[in-house]
């Protein structure tokens, strides 16, 4: 049922004693009947107004009917969870006191790390690959063993095997992240603590009795707002009786905190802006695949572009833009010579191993055949056409997810990944070493500098060569050339990991999320509850934002911290994008005026600039 401002919302009984003669008002989608006309059009009025939320995928800012089609696509989507896995998440779903975000986390998690009965993954057979399912896990002490069954073509079992945990391995995680989402909300009739509906309890076996701690009244929290996790927080509290009637140790949980508590004055937290061209579902696909472009484009050879512009590429109609084929092309080619599925699929399929803007559209298409996926497959013979660009612009963007997802995976990034783990562990040794460093060679210098005032008061005629030198060239004194030499590499890397890179910076009150990207001038929030994003473009709004974070709460004090130790950079970046637009409007503005003289191109349109890319990385 569509909830109202994302809150419960009832159906009005049919009158009683109606009379069938009496002429009445019936509103078509919920069937609600009405004696009275100006009562029927108020409520229409209610339900036609964008304030409704799909209750499955918490998607907002929709009508009642659109809320409506919306729970029942999500409901559909919510039933595709593969059903070796519903068991397992039922079961950690029940009466759980996370909050949604931190429940589907945890599910998530437990799915990537966790093996179970009835996961169907590959394992090492004879030195290759192959399909099996864990039958049953075997205790034998130390090493975890696994009885899995081997899987045909039709994922039948044909023999079983007992394996190591070591030779079990996944291909990519079993289920995203919004889709156990949408299951969790489809298969729960309550939130506060998470009830399983009664039939799928009885179907999987799920315990219906709540666990002791339930009963008892521990780790909940009256009042609790559905977002809240303050299972830890109230445990806390309550752990010793004693506590009661305290003062209250902060910082603690965000949802505890009272936001007028001590006097403490809070600015207004500033509206987000929404102004994305793509459908509000896929902007968290469009920010995840261009960062992917960005990170890896050495890698990909795939040389830089603007995240506008490749927002503006993806709603574009045209089919065979370059900008777009030279993104699908340096994904194909790192799956190619990956030498995986996709790789197979293609010599299956006896094609030259050779994407060009004729063929891109093809390798397309044997992508998506290869995946297999009901909302992908339709679509094939539309591509293959040559009508690439009619596609539905969420539609390219969930396929360009998909092929990032399996770009993930490959050897080659996973390579890159662990270069740059390894670098982070080097520069985090380095650091230490420089502290050390750091710490003797001052300790030195106030040592020198003490015997020098000293040498003073003994010698008054003593005269020091000018000032004292500054810290840079004390450290850097009676060090050897290989020692000066690590010193000032050290630095340049410190400076190096100063820059701004796309970053989680931490999460607000309610469990909002703050994101930076390297070379975009706007400080990201993505929507807990419905995954909607949204951003800040300008200096005053950061500080707005920064006044309103109650440092009383963990979350909000952890956000503050972050934003305040990268404030320059962020402020900086927001006022040179804030410039760069403003200076784009005015040449807009120029133009436009010089048309009327002169016809100029539409290229010259800062939103048309995507069409002028050239992949200047691209392999010759």
């Amino acid at each position: 049922m569509p909830l109202l401002k994302r809150s419960t919302f009832s159906l009005l009984k049919p009158p009683e004693n109606l009379d069938p003669d009496e002429p009445v008002f019936q509103i078509r989608f919920t069937k609600e009947i009405f004696q009275d006309y100006q009562e029927y059009l108020n409520r229409l009025n209610l339900y036609r107004k964008k304030v409704w939320t799909c209750e499955v995928s918490g998607k907002s800012k929709l009508t009642y009917e659109e809320a409506l089609v919306c729970e029942q696509r999500a409901a559909v989507k919510a039933q595709l969870l593969p059903k070796e896995l519903i068991v397992h998440v039922l079961r950690m779903v029940q009466y759980s006191t996370l909050s949604l975000t931190e429940l589907v986390e945890k599910v998530y998690r437990s799915l990537l790390l966790d093996f179970f009965e009835g996961l169907e993954l590959h394992a090492k057979k004879y030195g290759s690959e192959a399909a099996c399912k864990i039958l049953k896990a075997i205790d034998s002490g130390s090493t975890k063993l696994y009885e899995v069954g081997w899987l045909d073509q039709g994922n039948a079992v044909v023999n079983t095997s007992v394996v190591k945990a070591d030779d079990l391995i996944r291909k990519k995680a079993p289920a995203s992240r919004n889709q156990l989402k949408m299951f969790i909300r489809d298969s729960t009739s309550k939130i506060s603590p998470w009830i399983v509906n009664a039939d799928l309890a009885k179907k999987y076996g799920i315990d219906p009795e709540p666990p002791k701690d339930i009963m008892n009244g521990e780790g909940l929290y009256k009042g609790r707002k559905r977002f809240a996790n303050v299972e830890g927080a109230s445990k806390k509290l309550k752990k010793d009786k004693k506590l009661i009637g305290l003062p209250v140790k902060y910082p603690i949980d965000d949802l505890l905190v009272k936001p007028a508590a001590d006097g403490l004055v809070l600015s207004k937290r500033p509206p987000l802006s929404r102004g994305f061209r793509v459908p509000v579902d896929s902007v968290g696909d469009l920010l995840m695949v261009w960062d992917f472009c960005l990170s890896f484009g050495r890698l990909l050879c795939l040389s830089p572009f603007s995240l506008s512009d490749l927002e503006n590429a993806i709603c574009n109609k045209e089919s065979n833009l370059v900008l777009m084929v030279e993104i699908h092309a340096a994904l194909f080619h790192l799956l190619m010579k990956d030498e995986g599925e996709y790789f197979a699929y293609l010599l299956y399929k006896k094609k030259m191993l050779k994407v060009t803007l004729v063929t891109w559209a093809e390798y397309l298409c044997n992508f998506l055949e290869m995946k297999r996926k009901e909302e992908f497959s339709g679509k094939v013979s539309t591509i293959r056409r040559g009508h690439y660009g009619l596609l539905d612009t969420d539609l390219k963007l969930k396929i360009l997810r998909e092929l990032v997802e399996e770009a993930i995976i490959t050897s080659a990034v996973r390579g890159r990944l662990n270069e740059w783990i390894d670098q982070k562990r080097e520069d985090a040794r380095k650091n230490r070493e420089e502290k050390k460093l750091s710490m003797e060679g001052l300790a030195e210098n106030r040592r020198n500098h003490t015997d020098a005032i000293q040498n003073d008061k003994e010698c008054p005629k003593n005269q020091h060569g000018g000032k004292e030198q500054n810290d840079l060239n004390i450290l850097l004194s009676g060090k050897t050339g290989d020692e000066k030499m690590f010193l000032i590499n050290h630095l340049e890397t410190e400076m190096e990991q100063q820059s701004l890179r796309s970053c989680h910076l931490g999460k607000d009150r309610f469990y909002n999320t703050y994101w930076v990207f390297r070379c975009e001038g706007r400080l990201f929030v993505e929507s807990a509850e419905s995954k909607e994003w949204g951003y800040y473009t300008t200096k005053a709004e950061l500080d707005a934002l920064l006044g309103s974070l109650n440092i009383k709460g963990i979350r909000e004090r952890a956000l503050k911290c972050q934003l305040e130790k990268s404030y320059d950079k962020i402020s900086n970046a927001l006022d040179k994008r804030s410039k760069d637009v403003e200076q784009k409007l005015l040449e807009e503005v120029d133009l436009r005026c010089s048309t009327r003289r002169y016809a100029q191109p539409k290229e010259d349109n800062s939103s048309m600039s995507f069409l002028k890319y050239i992949n200047n990385w691209k392999q010759k």
